[in-house]
């Protein structure tokens, strides 16, 4: 058998077999399969997009067959990719919500190219979309995306946030005179609710975002509440209808317990409980997913310095009182099995996308994960969330190969996710984003 120096993979490989016909196995790896089962040494092979093969180390596998590769991963962990479920990719980094929304649109199209790119460049295949900054930006780089026009994680589209006239995403602007800049999607009653819906329904989107609390910075504070029932009631009947999921920006107790009601999907942030509305959760915790964004209060609280938000003024009190109510509910959370799931609401230039690993970190060091429990809650759960679940987030035959092959081990230390440098291959969809080109001496490629 021919063994050769590995270069790297472009469309064909020096055989002539495309990645989509040819097998490439990773073999002595350390497979992290989200499971919950401690990694194991073994080997992985993948054929077209999907894993074709587990194999625990000592039983055989097929070598020799035409176009099969191999990939010696000198006991690296071979886990899944990492998927953030509560995305915005048009969150564009920037320093504040203002140069978001007064982005023109051309250059915000090419703003989420960037930040698609930077995403899977960090080690996130997937991510569920929680609202795009403008009607159709999500649509289109999905779209893109999935037609394979640029590099990005597998996504689902939002919409602008559904919200009530001078609520959060009409209030962020007030000094904008121009209804169509404002963050939200502006409403004032059911029918007006039912139009809104059907509209970016019609633009395709994959999900209805509504906005049932406020948020400190933009002036509505986290506990008060905004949308009727009969609203709700609107949008969820609608979005339904036509097979749409639904999420809530939801941060008050009360918040919490209309997505419990109404049946919404993903609840975003839920920072403040009682014990009724965790109950409610924990009852329905098969049908619930929670994606806190510790890391936007963690960094708008003590990290904002630089961007005019400084510790100890009254907004930074607040998310200071705000993370502490996180850390306790999500704590609470965990103990009774409902699902929290990694998302930091990244995209501001204090919380960049690029960092969204961190956390996994968060979730460890606060929130009182295992480290493995932890990295379920961006793998396993995260292709749940995804509504992919029987095929996306473990590392298991028949699943899809979003793979990450990592310089170390994440068990140990969920740091090393941080370090791109520790992403040795990124491979989404059974295709290399990133090649392991760099490998140590002696890591072959067997053709």
């Amino acid at each position: 058998m021919a063994e050769t120096e590995f270069t790297g993979w472009g469309g064909r490989n020096g055989n002539g077999h495309s990645n989509g016909e040819s097998t490439i196995t990773f073999s002595n790896v350390r497979i992290l399969d989200a499971t919950g089962e401690q990694p194991y040494l073994g080997e992985v092979a993948v054929q077209g997009n999907r894993i074709k093969s587990v194999s625990r180390a000592g039983s055989s596998m097929a070598w020799g067959a035409p176009g099969s590769r191999r990939i010696d991963g000198h006991g690296m962990t071979l886990m899944p990719g990492l998927i953030d479920a509560h995305l915005h990719l048009s969150w564009n980094n920037a320093p504040g919500i203002d140069p978001i929304q007064m982005m023109p649109l051309e250059e915000h199209v090419l703003s989420c190219v960037e930040m698609a790119k930077l995403l899977l460049d960090s080690g996130f295949t997937a991510g569920r979309g929680a609202a795009a900054a403008k009607p159709r930006l999500d649509v289109v780089i999905r779209n893109a995306i999935n037609e394979g026009r640029f590099p990005g994680p597998r996504y689902t589209a939002a919409g602008p946030e559904i919200t009530a006239l001078g609520g959060l995403g009409d209030a962020t602007l007030p000094h904008i005179p121009d209804p169509g800049l404002n963050l939200g999607i502006v409403v004032s009653g059911p029918e007006d609710v039912r139009r809104e819906v059907r509209q970016l329904m019609k633009w395709g989107v994959d999900t209805i975002k509504l906005n049932l609390s406020g948020e400190e910075i933009t002036g509505m504070g986290a506990e008060e509440d905004q949308l009727s029932d009969e609203e709700v009631a609107m949008a969820v009947n609608e979005a339904r209808r036509r097979g749409r999921s639904l999420a809530a920006h939801a941060r008050s107790k009360n918040s919490i317990k209309r997505c419990v009601k109404f049946g919404i999907d993903y609840i975003y942030h839920a920072s403040f409980t009682d014990e009724e509305a965790l109950d409610m959760l924990e009852a329905a915790k098969d049908k619930h997913f929670v994606a806190p964004g510790i890391a936007w209060l963690i960094n708008t609280a003590r990290n904002a310095a630089e961007y005019g938000i400084k510790p100890g003024t009254p907004i930074t009190i607040a998310y200071e009182r705000e993370l502490e109510h996180a850390v306790e509910s999500m704590r609470k959370m965990h103990k009774r099995g409902i699902r929290v799931l990694i998302g930091g609401d990244y995209g501001f230039a204090w919380t960049p996308h690029g960092t969204n690993a961190k956390d996994l970190e968060y979730f460890v060091e606060m929130i009182g994960m295992s480290p493995m429990e932890a990295i379920q809650a961006g793998t396993k759960y995260g292709g749940q969330i995804m509504g992919m679940g029987d095929e996306l987030g473990l590392i298991r035959e028949g699943y899809l190969a979003d793979l990450l092959l990592v310089d170390g081990d994440p068990i140990a230390d969920v740091r090393i996710l941080q370090d791109k440098k520790r992403l040795v291959a990124i491979m989404k969809d059974g295709k290399f984003h990133k090649a392991p080109e760099n490998l140590p001496a002696g890591m072959r490629l067997t053709a």
